[in-house]
């Protein structure tokens, strides 16, 4: 290559070079810095590399220049700090829905935006092996063909699969093809699930991404109706527990106020606590009557009471007797 090419690309050399090899504690010298760009076969002397730095702090680089006998620089900024970065990488490394393999390559793509020296700090704190994780390569290529739906208002289809006894990642319903509207994507219990509409029942539905398989986009626009009109996802998923559907319900439930949290945390600030006559919270809240729901109330323990409807009421009790059949 010409010299004037290797010139030209100078700039983005140092700044690859300074990405790399400095950060707050870290710096390179000058002398370094010149052996660095050597080994792409771009010449540059003292005078020049100065010019260089001022051109990119100029351009806006966070870069420290270390004066003295042999002085030097580092790159104090950079797109991620390591502290956003760690939390990326746990995130990462313990999500169920992303394959090992694919975990591995998303933590190393991030290794890049951080000094050698952080990226060692961030392999020796972040650990995928032994995780329980998804065999599911294909999911990233489903959650991107169900949000170019969603963008392009269209249906999409799919099989739904599950695996069966022998291990085996089979289609349901003897490999019968979905056909929804997509409403959203939804993050929960470190899953991607679908929320869509399904015209054939005529109702919300949702779907583990990593279930689906042979996603593809239809041409048909995303059906416009009532429901699909008035569907708010944040309402939808405050009122679902585990991403399983049941009954609308406006239930009241009463709890000692040590649970505030408890509740705020499950259904937010927005509904009203009011303090009971025998010293007790009592909160009204909207949820999807549900066997989750129970499950949820009954890991709470014995100081959350259904206070009303009554149908919810027997329909908890008659959950709790189906429980202590089995002991």
């Amino acid at each position: 290559m010409a010299k004037s090419a290797k010139q030209k690309e100078k700039l983005l050399r140092i700044v690859s070079i300074l990405e790399q090899k400095t950060d707050d504690k870290h710096y390179i010298t000058t002398k370094e810095l010149i052996e660095e760009l050597a080994k792409y076969d771009i010449e540059a002397e003292r005078k020049s590399i100065y010019d260089d730095i001022l051109v990119l702090q100029n351009m806006g680089y966070d870069i420290a220049q270390y004066k003295g006998r042999v002085g030097g620089y580092s790159l104090l900024s950079r797109l991620f700090e390591k502290s956003e970065i760690l939390p990326l990488a746990d995130a990462i490394s313990s999500s169920r829905f992303i394959t090992e393999k694919k975990s591995r390559e998303l933590i190393k793509k991030l290794e890049s935006f951080l000094s050698e020296y952080d990226a060692g700090t961030l392999k020796r704190n972040v650990y995928v092996t032994n995780r329980i994780k998804s065999d599911n390569e294909s999911i990233y290529y489903v959650v991107d063909a169900i949000s170019s739906a969603i963008s392009e208002k269209r249906k999409i289809t799919f099989q739904y699969c599950d695996w069966n006894m022998n291990k085996e990642f089979v289609p349901k319903h003897d490999g019968e093809y979905y056909v929804v509207t997509p409403m959203c994507l939804s993050w929960n219990d470190e899953r991607y699930y679908l929320i869509a509409y399904n015209g054939k029942y005529k109702e919300i539905r949702h779907y583990r991404c990593d279930k689906m398989k042979n996603v593809a986009v239809l041409n048909d626009a995303s059906d416009k109706n009532d429901i699909t009109k008035k569907f708010d996802p944040v309402h939808y998923e405050n009122m679902t527990f585990g991403m399983y559907s049941g009954e609308d319900s406006a239930v009241t439930l009463e709890f000692p106020e040590t649970l505030c949290g408890v509740m705020i945390d499950r259904f937010g600030k927005e509904p009203t606590f009011k303090k009971s006559s025998n010293g007790k919270i009592s909160v009204r809240v909207n949820v999807k009557v549900s066997p989750q729901f129970f499950g949820w109330l009954t890991g709470l323990g014995p100081d959350v009471h259904i206070i009303d409807p009554e149908n919810v009421v027997n329909e908890y009790r008659e959950y709790l007797k189906k429980v202590l059949i089995n002991y």
